[in-house]
């Protein structure tokens, strides 16, 4: 342990220093400052011939299953567009009711009415076909797969990764080669939703599985069942909450999923509706047409969530509320053939505020463009730019008002050198370290390190924090970007993802720890919080290009609104669901407010914080692929080219690249919580 700690601060500072040398040989060495073109190895010819290959060999065979999968949403299509809406809407309705009571089924029937006034009813039921199809498949191959997982270890080793890799690859990056496979139409977003969807029913069914108790399952045995019944009498009915939530979390990755694939159209879907008034810049029509899918998305998300949580019927469902809500269905298809409105919502009524929006928000940004500007060039100027390109290259007249003197130069060595000083001298060897490497890293600039420092610092990163196991696979996956010719795409992407990723956690945990404490402020976040996760992301775009035009800043706004949510969310969650008795033991002694929440709280809700800084990582990459469309140029820009260009190799060998970046940050943070929890024995769980 000892020679540990002696060890690490030596390293970093090594690290630090050959950073500052192979940036001072660049200059005359070009293989140091960016990996020579000629030892690229290129694997986009290799993927585009295999998948030509493919194409050649079993295209026939995916354009007739690609065929087949068609006619089921064209008879959903069909059938939602026959039903009067009154019909639709009153099913909704209750099944909210007699899922959750009046409150869930008054805004079901609100979310449904919403999309009617608006004008966007057909559009909707062409959104919700698709969901109606993708969601049965999804739950069905993640329930097998993940009853595979849950008997097999070695097909669970398998599985586990795969799980991995579909959960990580940028959406964008799965439209291709099912675009490639199956050709334009409706196929294209119901296979992209179904392989999108089923990961978080596979991990539901396991983890429910696995945590049914000892006990019911040896009482299952002792009462002399078989292992069928044992499966489906015992241990399904045990884990029905955690399996249902898996079903929960498949019918919203399927609807997010229908959304991205509305790019390449094959549907008058209302995810075609915000990206084409998107595209127009019609910022209200976008608005509008995304709150419809927000709507659709929460409406599903509650009414699924509902029935999971509600408790299992001892006798057996009770019949009666069924058989009044079939009554009720009756009585309305019966009224909608006699009252035309009910039947087909009146022309007459259709509301359209887009107009009054776009003028409202033009407005304000001409009134206050001079605080916009401000606003911009001063994060750009003095955060982002540094950051990206480094003090020494970002000062300048023109961007901080004066030029980087050899005086200055030498203040800001001299400033670095006293702080690691400092920490050092008071026994914090390893911080000090830091501290020179923060130094030089901030004065070169991220994407003017030299590639064998920046590969070499990441990689003992990863060996610090989990071991050699992640070091060799964190070593493998920057080797494949390097050797892929992505590497300075990729450092991008790192640079935005990397300040989004921590502005969305610091805030983010502010917020969800005042929500924790506040009735009011948690009523008022819920909202917004679900409207940011279930906003299609090319909506979450607008507003801020309406206002702050094209550029990395709105680029990182954007990230920092959809990342954000898991850091509120998982915190607030964590700290409302502590051990009571915990608390009460705190407060018995005394406890201030303010010595609760940081030594008690904070503590214990440790693994949920630690799950929200690892979702906000996957959420902050996943965004950067949307983020492309306002003037990012990093890995999702690729993707955009590849997507754009058919070109299979470019698009996947950038989806690799990104998922490879998520799965060493999941891996980084998890050794980071366990470690964590170690340190305040709790019992370690998984993140």
């Amino acid at each position: 342990m000892i020679a540990q700690e002696i060890r690490q601060p030596v390293i970093w500072s090594a690290l630090a220093v050959l950073a500052l040398v192979l940036w001072l040989a660049s200059g005359s060495i070009d293989a140091l400052a960016k990996f020579p073109a000629d030892w690229v190895l290129a694997p986009t010819a290799v993927m585009n011939a295999f998948m030509e290959r493919c194409v050649e060999l079993f295209g026939p065979a995916f354009k007739a299953v690609g065929w087949v999968l068609e006619w089921p949403v064209r008879w959903a299509q069909m059938l939602l567009h026959a039903l009067p809406w009154s019909v639709i809407a009153t099913f909704f309705v209750l099944l909210g009711w007699f899922g959750a009571g009046w409150r869930l089924a008054l805004f079901a029937g609100v979310s449904l009415l919403y999309m009617a006034v608006i004008g966007y009813w057909g559009e909707s039921m062409n959104t919700l076909a698709i969901v109606l199809i993708s969601v049965p498949m999804a739950v069905l191959v993640g329930f097998a797969f993940g009853v595979l997982g849950f008997y097999s270890e070695r097909a669970k080793r398998i599985i586990m990764p795969i799980l991995d890799l579909l959960q990580t690859i940028p959406a964008f990056a799965y439209l291709l080669p099912i675009l490639i496979l199956f050709g334009f139409g409706t196929t294209v977003g119901l296979v992209a939703s179904v392989l999108y969807a089923f990961p978080p029913m596979v991990r539901n069914t396991i983890l429910g599985l696995r945590a049914v108790p000892g006990e019911i399952v040896e009482a299952g045995v002792m009462s002399g069942t078989t292992p069928w019944q044992l499966f489906w009498k015992v241990r399904l009915p045990a884990a029905r909450k955690q399996v249902l939530l898996g079903v929960n979390q498949s019918t919203m990755a399927s609807l997010s999923m229908v959304i991205i694939a509305s790019i390449i159209g094959g549907t008058n879907d209302i995810g075609w509706e915000v990206l084409s008034t998107m595209r127009k810049a019609d910022f209200g029509a976008s608005l509008l047409a995304g709150f419809v899918i927000a709507l659709i998305a929460m409406a599903l998300d509650r009414i699924t969530y509902a029935y999971a949580m509600k408790p299992k019927e001892i006798d057996g469902p009770a019949r009666s509320p069924w058989i009044v809500g079939g009554a009720v269905l009756l009585g309305v298809a019966a009224l909608s053939l006699v009252i035309p409105a009910l039947n087909e919502w009146p022309k007459n009524f259709v509301w359209n505020p887009a107009p009054a929006m776009n003028a409202a928000l033009e407005k304000a940004v001409v009134d206050w463009r001079l605080w916009i500007e401000a606003i911009k060039n001063s994060a750009f100027f003095y955060v982002m730019l540094p950051i990206k390109i480094g003090l020494g290259q970002a000062v300048s007249p023109f961007t901080w008002g004066f030029a980087l003197t050899p005086m200055l130069k030498a203040g800001y060595a001299a400033f670095v050198l006293a702080a690691a000083g400092w920490a050092y001298f008071r026994n914090r060897a390893t911080l000090a370290s830091l501290i020179l490497l923060w130094g030089v890293v901030s004065f070169i600039g991220l994407t003017n390190t030299p590639w064998p420092a920046l590969f070499a610092i990441i990689v003992y990163a990863a060996y610090v924090t989990a071991g050699r196991g992640l070091a060799i696979g964190t070593a493998l996956a920057l080797a494949f970007l390097i050797l892929a010719g992505v590497w300075p795409q990729s450092v991008l992407s790192l640079y935005l993802c990397g300040i989004a990723v921590l502005i969305s956690f610091v805030v983010g945990t502010a917020i969800g720890i005042w929500a924790s404490e506040s009735r009011i402020v948690s009523a008022i976040m819920r909202p917004i919080m679900d409207t940011l996760q279930t906003m299609p992301l090319f909506v979450i775009l607008i507003p801020f290009v309406m206002v702050f035009k094209i550029g990395e800043f709105t680029a990182l706004l954007a990230v920092i609104a959809y990342a954000i949510v898991p850091a509120i969310r998982y915190t607030e969650h964590g700290l409302r669901n502590l051990p009571g008795e915990v608390i009460e033991a705190a407060e018995t002694i005394g406890c201030s407010r303010w010595q609760m929440l940081l030594r008690v709280k904070l503590p214990l809700a440790l693994p949920a914080i630690m799950l929200g800084l690892n979702q906000t990582i996957i959420y902050g990459i996943g965004m950067l692929v949307i983020a492309a469309l306002v003037g990012t140029n990093g890995l999702g820009q690729q993707i955009y080219i590849g997507l754009g260009d058919g070109d299979f190799g470019v698009g996947m060998t950038a989806g690799i690249g990104m998922a490879a970046i998520a799965m060493i940050a999941d891996r980084m943070t998890q050794a980071v919580s366990r470690r964590r929890q170690e340190k305040y024995g709790l019992e370690v769980q998984a993140v």
